[in-house]
């Protein structure tokens, strides 16, 4: 088990957004999955620029569907990351099972993810009005750090 919540992309569109989350996962030891399809090839070498060295580093997962996902995590509680939650991220607290999902730009997260039974809980990242959202991994940044504090930095230096 890993001690940092897995940090999910729904149907990531942008290649460079996830090269970084590549970088993220391997600076924090946190596991990175990637929920298909995909908006791009992950040789394409804006991916490879943006995670550069790091993805020997990192524990990545494509999994073919969101199902496919929430199998690899039974009994794992799942935040849903999205503008219209109501409670902030900074008020839950986090454990090493988590999942912190969130969806592509522009669009978030789909209606039928929110909805579905799986997500334990939608937050937010709290933001300045007539502002649309973060970047995609700005956003996986803010929450990963969040439960990693929570936790203690565990293996952190």
């Amino acid at each position: 088990m890993t001690t940092l919540p897995r940090i999910a992309f729904y149907e990531p569109r942008i290649p460079q957004n996830t090269g970084n989350a590549i970088r993220l996962a391997a600076v924090t030891g946190a596991r990175l999955d990637l929920v298909e399809p995909l908006g791009f090839d992950l040789s394409e070498p804006k991916l490879r620029r943006a995670g550069l060295d790091y993805h020997d580093l990192a524990s990545v997962t494509v999994h073919p569907s969101f199902e496919a996902l929430l199998a690899t995590a039974p009994g794992a509680r799942v935040f849903a990351f999205t503008t219209q939650a109501t409670q902030r991220y900074t008020e839950v607290s986090y454990r090493p099972e988590d999942v912190l999902l969130f969806g592509p730009e522009p669009t978030g997260l789909p209606s039928e993810v929110l909805a579905h039974p799986r997500i334990t809980g939608q937050v937010r990242i709290p933001m300045l009005a007539q502002r649309r959202s973060l970047n995609l991994t700005s956003s996986a940044s803010i929450a990963i750090y969040e439960a990693w504090r929570q936790l203690g930095f565990p293996a952190g230096t």
